[in-house]
């Protein structure tokens, strides 16, 4: 389903980056008893952004067992919602492990691309993503999933087809995906051909 925006970002392990992308979605449609939450990931390069930000409190996810913290582990998905719901984000390891939760990002890029509109989640992803080689993975209180990667936007995911025409971030031409409810923009790098 998210194969346009695992064609952006080709530096990681596409089953990793998609679970990730799922439980994103999850966050995004589901909030947390009853209402909605915003939370950032980090994927790969981690011992840069761990290097680039720090915990906001004790780490919850220290000390436990790395098979209890892949993002591929089914057992795992509650307790990343429910640690959403704390300030900061979450860094995960380019194998999937979930490292650290609850940490404040503090690269600074002096050139991102972040549309006007978008808060300080968004901010702190494309900049991580800009100074690391890591993906930044937003998910908005408005419930939208939005990817970074190199200090760009490349891809939404909006999970609501009423939502799409208040929502879209993204410029220039883009290719749109629609699966159900859920709605898959990534940018259009086809040229048009010449007649």
């Amino acid at each position: 389903m998210f194969e346009s925006i695992l064609c952006q970002v080709t530096e990681y392990d596409p089953d990793i980056l998609n679970a990730l992308i799922e439980l994103a979605v999850e966050i995004a449609r589901e909030g947390r008893e009853g209402r909605r939450i915003g939370t950032l990931f980090t994927l790969g390069d981690e011992q840069a952004v761990l290097a680039k930000s720090r915990s906001l409190i004790l780490d919850p996810l220290s000390g436990h067992p790395e098979s209890s913290r892949l993002v591929t582990n089914p057992n795992l998905r509650g307790t990343v919602k429910e640690l959403a719901q704390l300030d900061g984000g979450f860094v995960v390891s380019q194998a999937g492990i979930v490292l650290s939760a609850c940490r404040y990002l503090d690269a600074i890029a002096s050139e991102v691309d972040v549309p006007l509109g978008l808060g300080s989640r968004h901010i702190a992803a494309a900049n991580m993503s800009a100074v690391t080689k890591a993906v930044g993975i937003v998910v908005s209180e408005s419930s939208v999933v939005r990817l970074f990667c190199h200090g760009k936007l490349v891809g939404e995911i909006i999970p609501e087809l009423w939502m799409i025409d208040r929502t879209v971030q993204m410029r220039g031409p883009v290719k749109k995906e629609t699966f159900g409810e859920l709605t898959v923009l990534t940018p259009n790098t086809r040229r048009a051909s010449a007649k």
